[in-house]
């Protein structure tokens, strides 16, 4: 197994932790669970997700770049 790391704002990890505390996972289960539901979905509807995901963040990942 591979292990990720992401950077989150502060406000999206308080985010992520209500979650998971609502749904009584840990948050590091709810993001693999939530990885795992995306790639289970057949192809067209990965890469609408993915085109969306790409265009909301694309400022962010060129000042990352």
């Amino acid at each position: 197994m591979t292990a990720i790391t992401i950077i989150l704002s502060e406000e999206r990890l308080q985010k992520l932790q209500e979650l998971a505390k609502l749904f009584q996972v840990s948050p590091e289960e709810l993001v693999r669970f939530s990885v795992e539901e995306l790639l289970s979905r057949p192809d067209k509807e990965f890469q609408k997700a993915l085109d969306y995901v790409l265009q909301k963040n694309s400022e962010l990942y060129q000042r990352l770049a």
